[in-house]
């Protein structure tokens, strides 16, 4: 027996030995002699070999085929779509969500596979998959080549009805699940590849297993400004998506997000203030010790946008947080406990840190907490602040234009750029001496000492 039949022998492949000996010589040919029949053997062998993976957990891009048994968890709709070719007709796609103990992939079937799938699968059935692993839209997926039920077969995977967010894997869909509704933001839009506009808008869900970001796509994100953060949300039909290696909760034109008339609370893990450092992302809560009038500013792109500052304290430390976008029109007043989730760390003034809630922060008001209803031993709050509960004179001054001990800070929009420069922050104009080269219609803080009305810069940014 040649060494061409020694590697046929192995091979795990529906094809004839002539099929085989045909492929190795057109592999020889190929290579312009760079390699024997006994290497293009060993090729061809792996470009036919079907590859049995263990679990899902196995399969990479790298893959030309694989098999593996797994249990269904998701059956999306068949799609449709416009083949490049004018004279073929549309085609048609199905994306099925399976799972085994090791994890979970989307699988993809075309055509009359895509039909025939729709109608024949149901959520728990068991499966022998075999196809052709690739990087899709969303993820790792399995272009499938045949699929056949096998009801013999035992995979351990539940099969969730309704969700908690701790719950929720990359790739799920069909997804139930009840939360606290933490916040909300506006209904953006964008254009498309294909000349439409689109809209999106975010919110965030919390339950006592942890939150999550939820995006609202096309005719379901006006539901954001229809919502009130505090109420009890049920998210129907949502799939998750991973972004900038966090998981969110999608919800499209199939699914629907409703007030519901249940109990559930979300209790953040926050950090204490005083153990906070530059350069992270963190979640925050305290007593609010200062507020800020909201100030506005015209962006590069001519658009406006909006900031307002509060200060808060726990019994570790203090820290001001920057409020953006929505977040600045948020009530928000002394005396009251407020939650911020996924601020990131900032320099700030004079060496101490600042942190941003910008939009992927959720911004939540806790209560309104007073001197006599907390105790010495509470964490956050009012109740760190000292015995008789007092707020200081600091609790009613605005960050924004304040002098203190001499030292002015003042953010606004460059109107007039040169020595000095003067910068207007919608309400009134300031006259900065500073080295920094600054561009018309930017927007900077400036702190230093003011004299007769102008601010000599220390810092600007």
């Amino acid at each position: 027996m040649g060494v061409i039949e020694d590697v046929y022998e192995d091979l795990d492949a529906e094809l004839s030995l002539e099929e085989f000996t045909d492929a190795v010589e057109s592999k020889v040919e190929q290579m312009g002699g760079l390699a024997d029949e006994e290497t293009a053997a060993m090729l061809v062998a792996h470009e036919y070999d079907d590859q049995e993976v263990d679990c899902i957990a196995d399969v990479e891009p790298g893959h030309d085929d694989v098999t593996f048994l797994a249990k269904v968890t998701g059956v999306d709709e068949v799609r449709t779509f416009e083949r490049d070719e004018e004279d073929r007709e549309d085609g048609k796609v199905l994306n099925v969500e399976v799972a085994d103990e090791s994890g979970r992939i989307t699988i993809t079937m075309w055509d009359r596979m895509a039909e025939d799938a729709k109608k024949n699968l149901q959520v728990g059935d068991v499966i022998d998959v075999a196809g052709r692993p690739k990087n899709g839209y969303n993820g790792l997926e399995v272009s499938v080549d045949d699929v056949d039920a096998n009801p013999e077969g035992d995979v351990d995977v539940e099969i969730v009805d309704e969700y908690r967010v701790e719950d929720l894997t990359m790739g799920v869909s069909d997804v139930t699940l009840v939360g606290e509704l933490l916040d909300t933001d506006d209904v953006r839009t964008f254009d498309r590849d294909d000349g439409s506009e689109g809209r999106v808008a975010n919110l965030s869900v919390g339950d006592e297993t942890g939150r999550v970001r939820v995006t609202l796509w096309d005719e379901r994100a006006p539901r954001a400004e229809e919502l009130t953060p505090g109420e009890t949300v049920e998210i129907v039909d949502g799939y998750v998506r991973e972004r900038d290696g966090d998981l969110e909760l999608h919800v499209g034109s199939r699914g629907a997000i409703e007030v519901v008339d249940e109990d559930v609370s979300y209790e953040p893990e926050t950090k204490p203030i005083g153990e906070l450092a530059l350069d992270e992302t963190a979640d925050i809560a305290g007593g609010v010790i200062e507020t800020s009038e909201k100030r506005t500013f015209d962006r590069d792109d001519g658009s406006e946008g909006q900031v307002r500052n509060v200060r808060l304290k726990d019994d570790t430390g203090e820290i001001r947080v920057a409020l953006w976008g929505d977040k600045a029109d948020m009530s928000i007043d002394l005396a009251d406990e407020i939650a911020c989730t996924d601020v990131e760390i900032q320099d700030g003034w004079q060496d101490d840190l600042e942190a941003s809630a910008g939009w992927q922060s959720t911004v939540t008001v806790l209560g309104d907490t007073t001197p006599e209803t907390e105790s010495d031993g509470d964490q956050g709050g009012l109740g760190a602040f000292g015995d008789d509960g007092a707020t200081t004179e600091a609790a009613v001054a605005a960050t924004a234009g304040d002098e203190t001990d001499g030292v002015c800070e003042f953010t606004g929009t460059v109107v007039q750029a040169g020595d000095p420069v003067v910068l207007d922050d919608g309400t009134e104009t300031r006259r900065v001496r500073t080295d920094e080269q600054l561009r018309l219609g930017e927007e900077v803080t400036v702190r230093g000492p003011e004299t007769d009305g102008t601010i000599d810069a220390d810092d600007v940014f």
